[in-house]
């Protein structure tokens, strides 16, 4: 049976080579005999698979020792309140409030819930453009005080992206990198935290990757729960409580797949480049009859939101990329309309197939 062609905003499309090793393990995995279901969280195999995850994950993103990874649970929500209760909460007698970028659905929940933690600024407010544009960081103007400033590279639902660029801020720079990590280069030296949970580019629900600078570790508080302290997780080797075995070992293998047959991210970044291309011409071409919901120069390459202008025809479309399984495209709940999810394992191939749908249904139905 083949596979559908997958646009989600989450779960996102795996890897055909990754599915195919995926479908072993579950049963039996070559190396031991069990299923990966029931491997024990303690065992010298998961060891071994966490230590090559994290390996995959520093050679990838070219992060240096200066950096712990740790991997969590939770998705980026428990992320949300663990950064202010470890970075700002009584870190240090002289810091600031953070601040945060307020630039779409996903960042406004990450502000929303630090106000929850303690006292916390918005640098900057999308929400009266509609968010459909995105600020330059570097033009921002943040207290120096502040505990840190945190944004999202990637805003999921309204399909805008911040650009790839080295940044001169003079706080610590924390960024949720979801739904565009490990899709291109990163300067890593840029941040002092990134953090990005699977279900995108990462492989399934249940893990959440951070890089953290040791000099940030030095300003966690004592008292606070163990499981919420990020040393306990770094000084454990991520396994203080039973960890996502499953999730981890499909991220160990979708790393080793972009080291190994797509050749790293520079070159994962041409052929995203490409799909993101194809699909935003096909739409350009369209002309009225469609509506992309981002700015041109903010235009992610990982999510595009766009609607037709007429729910009738949404709904339409869905339906007839139904009938050639293509699936996933239904857009978030908050603004509607249509998505398409363009992450690392979605092929150009499957691209083409889109783009050549959306061309016939509006001569069709347009």
């Amino acid at each position: 049976m083949t596979n559908a062609l997958n646009f989600s905003g989450g779960p996102g499309a795996l890897p055909e080579s990754v599915l195919r090793q995926t479908r072993e393990a579950i049963v039996a995995l070559p190396e031991t005999g069990l299923s990966v279901l029931g491997m024990s969280h303690r065992s010298a195999w998961f060891r071994a698979i966490l230590d090559e995850a994290e390996q995959n994950l520093r050679a990838l993103l070219a992060l240096s020792d200066d950096y712990a990874v740790t991997f969590l649970q939770g998705g980026s929500s428990l992320q949300f309140a663990m950064i202010p209760m470890n970075f700002a909460a009584g870190a240090i007698a002289d810091a600031g409030a953070p601040e945060y970028i307020a630039s779409g659905y996903w960042s406004g929940r990450a502000a929303e819930e630090a106000t929850r933690v303690g006292a916390a600024k918005i640098a900057w407010d999308g929400r009266n453009s509609g968010y459909c544009r995105l600020p330059d960081l570097d033009a921002l103007n943040v207290a120096a005080s502040a505990a840190y400033l945190h944004y999202v590279t990637n805003e999921t639902v309204e399909g805008l992206q911040f650009p790839a660029r080295e940044h001169t801020l003079p706080v610590p720079l924390i960024a949720d990198m979801s739904s565009d990590f490990l899709s291109k280069p990163v300067r890593t030296e840029c941040y002092s935290m990134i953090y990005a949970h699977a279900q995108k580019n990462l492989g399934p629900a249940g893990v959440t990757v951070a890089a953290i600078h040791r000099e940030m570790i030095e300003r966690i508080p004592d008292g606070l729960p163990a499981i919420l302290d990020y040393r306990t997780h770094i000084a454990h080797g991520s396994n203080y409580n039973t960890p996502p075995v499953f999730a981890i070992y499909v991220l160990a293998l979708v790393t080793r797949w972009l080291r190994t047959e797509i050749g790293g991210l520079e070159a994962m970044q041409r052929i995203n480049a490409r799909k993101a291309a194809r699909l935003y011409d096909t739409l350009h071409a369209l002309g009225d009859v469609v509506m992309i919901h981002a700015q041109p120069s903010w235009r992610s390459q990982m999510n595009v939101a766009f609607t037709f202008g007429d729910s009738r025809l949404d709904s339409a479309f869905l339906e007839t990329a139904s009938e050639r399984q293509i699936v996933g495209l239904e857009g978030h709940r908050s603004i509607g309309g249509l998505r398409a999810s363009l992450y690392n394992a979605v092929t150009e191939a499957a691209v083409d197939t889109l783009c050549d749908t959306l061309t016939e249904f509006s001569l069709q139905h347009v």
